[in-house]
């Protein structure tokens, strides 16, 4: 099996295949089950687009920007006549992007719905696959006919929560509510570790580019200094 093949491709043949009561119902996994999953990973796919980049600005501007700054606070008299207009030019600019950016995640709420469709797609595809296999909640169907019901059902009460979530303001019961808000905080605990792995590789760059930075300063402030030495020596 190619790793590259989508949960689309590999699910459909299987449905396909499935012995249902009749034809019908296999139609209606394709078109009920089988769409609500890719309507969910597109969603989830959307949002993780803007996350990524928002994200990436937010973090990467919050490191640059002290970094700017620390080396402006070395002795005007040794750096470039222009340096100061660079430094104040690209803070403002880091500075507007990095507010932008978090306002965006903010206002349209990107890294809640991201961790909600992801979870939303999981559970979905989870729930396909105990059905195909008749395992989990369904091991004791002797027969996907017998579970077939059982598994529509699952469906859309998992589509009904989401829904519910969405558009209530969290006015759901507080069972539900505990136990999916618990799922979205795991998912996002394991996003913001990934994205401080991220943030320390970041770091590590920024910290070996100001150095050498400084360093190239220095050094052609030592060679004017050794320039203006020498003019002095000759005259």
């Amino acid at each position: 099996m190619n790793l590259s093949t989508s949960f689309q491709e590999r699910i459909e043949e299987v449905i396909s295949n499935i012995e249902l009561e009749n034809q019908v119902d296999n139609t209606i996994l394709k078109n009920r089950f089988l769409y609500e999953v890719m309507l969910y990973e597109k969603k989830r796919d959307d949002n993780k687009s803007y996350y990524n980049k928002f994200r990436f600005i937010v973090t990467t501007g919050s490191i640059l920007l002290p970094a700017i700054l620390s080396i402006g606070q070395m002795d005007p008299n040794k750096l470039p006549s222009y340096f100061e207009d660079i430094t104040y030019w690209a803070s403002w600019t880091i500075s507007l992007a990095v507010t932008i950016s978090n306002g965006f995640l903010q206002l349209f709420s990107i890294d809640k719905q991201y961790f909600t469709y992801s979870i939303i797609t999981e559970q979905l595809k989870t729930e396909g696959w105990q059905f195909v296999q008749l395992s989990g909640k369904y091991e004791h169907f002797k027969t996907h006919v017998e579970a077939y019901k059982t598994f529509c059902k699952s469906i859309e009460s998992i589509k009904r929560k989401q829904i519910e979530q969405e558009f209530s303001s969290g006015k759901v019961d507080k069972k539900t509510s505990k136990k999916y808000e618990e799922s979205i905080s795991e998912f996002k605990d394991q996003s913001i570790s990934n994205s401080h792995k991220l943030t320390n590789i970041i770091v590590d760059t920024v910290n070996q580019s100001k150095e050498k930075v400084l360093d190239n300063i220095q050094l052609s402030i030592d060679k004017k200094e050794d320039k203006s030495i020498n003019e002095v020596q000759k005259k």
